[in-house]
C-alpha cells in the first residue's frame, strides 16, 4: 500500500475538527465504561472483603488475602505481548468483546466460589481474560490521535474508568444490602452482580466497540483518509506495518521501552494499593465498615479532576516529563501523610494526595511512551511492555501492604516512595537521552533521523 501524502496546515479546517468530537465520542465513553469495569472486576476484592468474604473464606489466616490479590498479575504479567500480537489477527472488535465477556462471567463465578483455593483459580482465569484488554485500548487509542492529542484521550479514557471505580464502594454498599436474598451472603452479590454487568457490555461491545483507523467502519471513506493524513503528517505511520519476528526483536532490544515499563510499574504499585487496601486502611483509622465502603469513593473523584487538569497542561504546553515529576511528588507526599499522620483526618487527606497524584502519572507515562515511538509494530510491542510493568507493580503492591503490617502498613509506604525515587530517577535518564538526541539532530550532528522517521523529534 502507498504511503499516505501529508496533509498542509490549511486543511485542518472545522470539518477535520468535528470528525475528531466524533471519533472521540464514539470511542472514549465505551472504552472508559470498560476500562471501568475492568478496573472494578479486578479490584473489587478489598470491598468484598470488608462485606463478609474474609470470614467465609478464613482470608486472615496467613497472607491468603495477599496471595489471592497477587496471583491475578501473574498471566497479567505473562500475557500482554502475545495479545496484543493479536488484536489484527484476530480483528479488534471480535477479540476484545470476547475478552470483556469472558471476564464477566469468571467474575460472575467468583459469588460461588466455596473456598479461598476456588477463588485464587478464579483470580487466575481473571488475570487471563483481562490481560490484553488495557495494552490494546493504550495501542487503539494512540493510533487515532496526534503525538499532543493523546494525553487528553488517555486521560479521558482513563478518567472514566477512575470515576466509576471510585463509586463503585458506593454501588457495592448498596449490593451488599441484598445480602441474605436466595440465600446468598452480601459479599457474593458484589460479584455475581458486577459480573452480570460485564457480561451486558461485552454484548454491547461487539456493535460499538471501535477498531484501528485504517479498519473503521463508522467513518466515512473521506473521514477516514482525514484521520490518516493528520496521524501521517504527525508522526508518519498512519498505517500498519509488517510485523516479523525480526521486528518484535528488534523492539524488544530497545532499552528506552524497558525503562518506561518500570517507570510505570512503580506508578502503578501505589494506584493497585490504594484500591486494594483503602476500604482496609480506612477501617484501620477508626471508621466502621460502613463508612469505610463510602469513604473510599471522593479520593477518586479528586484523582480524576486531578489528572484532566494535568492532562490538559501537558498537552497544552507539550510536556510530559516535568508534569509526570510533579505527580510523583505530589504521592510522595501523600503516602507520607497516609503513613505517619496521627489525626484519621490528615491520613485521610494523604489518600486523596497519593491517589491523585499513582492515577494522574499512568496516563502521563502512557502518553510519554506513545509520542515517541515511530510505526504500529512498535507501538504494540511498547504498550504491551508498558502495561506488563504495570501487572509487575500490582504484584509487588500485593507483597509489600501486608495482614501482618495493619493497621499502619509502613513497609508497603517506604516500598512506594522509593518507587516513586526510581521512577524520578529513571524519568530523568529517559529525558535527558531524548533531548541529547533532539539538540543532535538541530545541530546536525546525529547518524540519522530519529525512529527512522525525518524531522521527528522526542518529546520531552
Amino acid at each position: 500500500m502507498e504511503a499516505l501524502p501529508v496533509l498542509n496546515d490549511e486543511d485542518v479546517d472545522r470539518r477535520v475538527k468535528a470528525i475528531i468530537r466524533k471519533v472521540d465520542w464514539r470511542m472514549l465513553p465505551l472504552l472508559g465504561v470498560l476500562s471501568a469495569l475492568s478496573l472494578i472486576d479486578r479490584s473489587n476484592l478489598g470491598l468484598a472483603r470488608t462485606a463478609g468474604m474474609d470470614h467465609a473464606l478464613h482470608l486472615s489466616i496467613g497472607n491468603r488475602y495477599s496471595v489471592v490479590s497477587l496471583i491475578y498479575f501473574v498471566p497479567v504479567v505473562l500475557l500482554q505481548l502475545p495479545s496484543n500480537l493479536c488484536l489484527r489477527k484476530f480483528g479488534v472488535v471480535n477479540y476484545l468483546s470476547f475478552l470483556v465477556a469472558a471476564w464477566g462471567a469468571v467474575q460472575l463465578s467468583m459469588g460461588f466460589v466455596p473456598a479461598w483455593g476456588y477463588l485464587c483459580l478464579t483470580r487466575v482465569l481473571l488475570g487471563v481474560f483481562e490481560a490484553g484488554f488495557f495494552p490494546a485500548m493504550v495501542y487503539i487509542i494512540s493510533t487515532w490521535y496526534t503525538r499532543h492529542e493523546v494525553q487528553k484521550r488517555l486521560a479521558a479514557f482513563y478518567l472514566v474508568g477512575i470515576l466509576v471505580g471510585g463509586f463503585s464502594a458506593i454501588f457495592a454498599y448498596v449490593l451488599t444490602l441484598l445480602g441474605g436474598k436466595a440465600g446468598i451472603p452480601a459479599w457474593s452479590w458484589i460479584f455475581i452482580v458486577e459480573g452480570l454487568i460485564t457480561i451486558v457490555f461485552g454484548v454491547i461491545a461487539w456493535f460499538f466497540l471501535p477498531s484501528f483507523p485504517d479498519q473503521n467502519t463508522f467513518l466515512s471513506p473521506e473521514d477516514t483518509d482525514i484521520i490518516l493524513r493528520r496521524v501521517e503528517k504527525d508522526r508518519g505511520d498512519s498505517l500498519p506495518d509488517t510485523l516479523t519476528k525480526e521486528v518484535i526483536i528488534k523492539h524488544l532490544l530497545d532499552w528506552k521501552l524497558w525503562a518506561i515499563g518500570l517507570m510505570y510499574m512503580c506508578t502503578t504499585m501505589p494506584a493497585y494499593a490504594i484500591s486494594y487496601f483503602i476500604t482496609i486502611i480506612l477501617h484501620g483509622m477508626g471508621w466502621n465498615e460502613t463508612a469505610s465502603l463510602l469513604l473510599s469513593a471522593p479520593p477518586y473523584i479528586f484523582a480524576a479532576l486531578s489528572i484532566m487538569f494535568f492532562a490538559w497542561i501537558a498537552d497544552k504546553y507539550r510536556q510530559r516529563a516535568a508534569i509526570i515529576a510533579i505527580q510523583a511528588v505530589i504521592t510522595v507526599i501523600g503516602m507520607t501523610m497516609a503513613g505517619y499522620l496521627k489525626s484519621p483526618s490528615g491520613r485521610y487527606a494523604g489518600i486523596f494526595l497519593a491517589n491523585a497524584g499513582s492515577a494522574g502519572c499512568i496516563p502521563g507515562i502512557l502518553a510519554y511512551s506513545a509520542n515517541n515511538i515511530v510505526s504500529h509494530s512498535k507501538r504494540a510491542v511498547a504498550t504491551a511492555i508498558t502495561v506488563s510493568f504495570g501487572g509487575i507493580g500490582g504484584i509487588f503492591a500485593s507483597v509489600v501492604f501486608r495482614q501482618a503490617d495493619f493497621p499502619t502498613y509502613h513497609p508497603g509506604i517506604y516500598a512506594t516512595i522509593a518507587c516513586q525515587l526510581l521512577m524520578l530517577l529513571l524519568l530523568a535518564i529517559t529525558t535527558l537521552y531524548y533531548w541529547k538526541q533532539n539538540k543532535s539532530i538541530r545541530e546536525g550532528t546525529a547518524s540519522g533521523p530519529l525512529e527512522g522517521r525525518p524531522g521527528f523529534f522526542y518529546t520531552l
